[in-house]
């Protein structure tokens, strides 16, 4: 599934919060926010894709997760933070090459030729990880343990890239082949872009097979690598996206523009990212794969990125005079089912940490806003969706503003930047007001009142949103005559 994922280390970020954020974009999949209690997690996991059957662990967490509302195809819960405040989003859809293929090839799912042979299970994939692994760790560190026992147990039947976050770091992991997998610490100063492409640019093995401060990895991937031929790097360093990673005519359209665009929006005056003379063009291999922001990283900037489509470019598709608008991949597009953004808050009481902000539909065009995570039910704005549309809920509303600024984008733009910016501040400002009630008060049950709050207000502006869209687009009907009818 093609998606964009950022991270952002807390020495980055504007309060000292880690976060982590990835764009879902799948097939305008309806998505919903719940709580998974402990009773209603599986102990035993089947998948729709592999036909795998897992034996889960005892005692699992409660978490929250973005499933889609259509459960045939699995249930694809995207993202979500567990009751020990840890973060994880799965997956960021990422590249290999025909090398580490050919040496470890993908698990996937056979159906047996005749009734005298068994069907062959395939391995795991973006559909099952967060259910299979965030219920089960208390650390960032311990999902990526997790996770790798589990492909290196089961293997993967694609190549993913996906991060878990605490209030203390952030790891990401990438799989290799079918049964690989390599991981590294985002630096807490660091942000860290990825757009559909192997990502990590540098791996210490001496740390990973050390004290793993860092690094980790498959416990022979030395040998992998020697014995597979797959080292091309030069200059003797580890660069692992010249090792297990692609370098296509298509990432130089679909996913390279994304990490350029994403670096030059944060880091401006660090390289030069136009013209000529540019350290780094929307069509480099080498962009690096973390930066030190030029300043401080908020909500809204990973908001605003994560919605872009190369607006001040030549690139931007709503662009009516330039003969490049839309020849690249845009981070922000229409079939994106969920974007959320998980910020946990280490400097704020255990209960109070883990902060969902959340989206759904077309990031360009959407909203976002917070909502506690240490709760035993979201309210039924966000977590009550149906297949139908339905403007009673944040989903559809979302959807229905997408499709309707699109289609009149010049008249409707003011008009989604105004209601982005009013739902972002009342975001803040419902959080702050809570956020000082239950620390004063160590009332912690507020926090069902606080998300309510929270869902309506957002609704509030969704709606007066839709109000003034709807009417901007209906002047802009193919039909209309400036001669009144009255």
């Amino acid at each position: 599934m093609s998606c964009t994922t950022i991270l952002v280390g807390k020495k980055a970020s504007y309060d000292g919060s880690t976060m982590i954020a990835r764009n879902d974009d799948g097939f305008y999949d309806v998505k919903k926010l719940i709580v998974v209690e402990p009773k209603d997690q599986p102990r035993k996991y089947k998948s729709r894709i592999g036909h795998l059957e897992i034996e889960l662990p005892d005692n699992p967490l409660r978490y929250t997760s973005t499933p889609s509302v259509d459960g045939e195809h699995g249930i694809w819960a995207a993202n979500g933070i567990n009751s020990a405040n840890v973060a994880m989003t799965a997956t960021e859809t990422i590249t290999s090459n025909p090398r580490v293929l050919g040496a470890d090839p993908y698990v996937r799912y056979e159906k047996a030729k005749s009734k005298k042979e068994k069907d062959r299970a395939g391995g795991i994939g973006e559909e099952d990880l967060v259910v299979i692994v965030l219920p089960y760790i208390t650390s960032a560190r311990q999902g990526v343990e997790r996770l790798g026992a589990l492909l290196e147990r089961y293997g993967t039947y694609e190549s993913n890239g996906i991060a878990f976050s605490d209030c203390s770091e952030i790891w990401w992991l990438e799989t290799i082949g079918g049964h690989h997998w390599i991981a590294r610490r985002v630096k807490d100063e660091e942000y860290v872009v990825m757009p559909n492409q192997f990502g990590i640019d540098y791996f210490d093995f001496d740390d990973a097979f050390g004290e793993k401060k860092e690094f980790m990895c498959s416990a022979d991937m030395k040998e992998f690598i020697e014995k597979n031929h797959l080292d091309l790097n030069l200059d003797g360093k580890v660069n692992p996206r010249n090792i297990f990673g692609s370098h296509s005519d298509a990432d130089h359209v679909y996913n390279t523009p994304r990490a350029w665009f994403m670096g030059r929006y944060f880091n401006p005056s660090t390289y030069r990212w136009d013209g000529e003379n540019a350290d780094f063009t929307p069509e480099s291999d080498n962009i690096p794969w973390s930066f030190v922001p030029e300043k401080k990283i908020t909500v809204e900037d990973v908001k605003y990125i994560l919605s872009s489509y190369f607006q001040g470019t030549p690139y931007n598709p709503y662009a009516k005079n330039s003969e490049k608008a839309g020849i690249y991949r845009s981070i922000g597009i229409p079939r994106t089912g969920v974007m959320a953004v998980m910020q946990m808050r280490g400097y704020m009481p255990h209960e109070l940490q883990g902060i969902e902000w959340i989206c759904f539909g077309p990031n360009a065009f959407n909203a976002v806003f917070p909502v506690y995570a240490n709760t035993e039910k979201m309210p039924k704005y966000i977590s009550e969706v149906t297949l139908d549309c339905d403007t009673s809920n944040f989903y559809w509303t979302s959807r229905l503003i997408a499709a309707l600024a699109d289609h009149s984008y010049g008249q409707c733009i003011q008009w989604i930047e105004r209601y982005q910016g009013a739902v972002s501040a009342g975001g803040h400002r419902l959080l702050n007001e809570y956020d000082a009630k239950m620390t004063e008060s160590g009332d912690y049950s507020l926090i069902r009142e606080a998300n309510e709050a929270l869902c309506k207000m957002a609704g509030k502006e969704a709606v007066n949103a839709l109000n003034h869209i709807l009417l901007e687009s209906s002047k802009d009907m193919k039909s209309n005559y400036s001669r009144s009818d009255n």
